[in-house]
């Protein structure tokens, strides 16, 4: 399915980090941390401003991004987990 994100909003697929250890213990799913680094799949034409002019978006498909833990919209597409969200909600790019 092709998902092209309107405005100024991308998808993400969060990338996930390995199976987290502390002390020898195993950390079940439900108590893990979300990842807050992501790699975007798609990113929409941004936005219009009052004149008429569109303002492309800074990012683009294939950045890996930082972003808040609680920031965008989950949604399922093709049985995988992705994140809609405003590219405002991105705290940095990881070159």
């Amino acid at each position: 399915m092709k998902v092209r994100p309107l405005a100024d909003r991308i998808l993400v697929v969060r990338e996930e980090l390995g199976e987290q250890v502390r002390g020898g213990i195993i950390i079940p799913d439900s108590a893990k941390e979300k990842p807050q680094e992501g790699k975007v799949v798609a990113v929409g034409p941004g936005l219009v401003d009052d004149k008429g002019k569109r303002t492309p978006l800074e990012l683009k498909k294939g950045d890996r991004i930082l972003m808040g833990k609680y920031a965008g919209t989950e949604v399922k597409i093709d049985g995988e987990e992705h994140i809609i969200m405003r590219e405002d909600d991105v705290l940095a790019v990881i070159e």
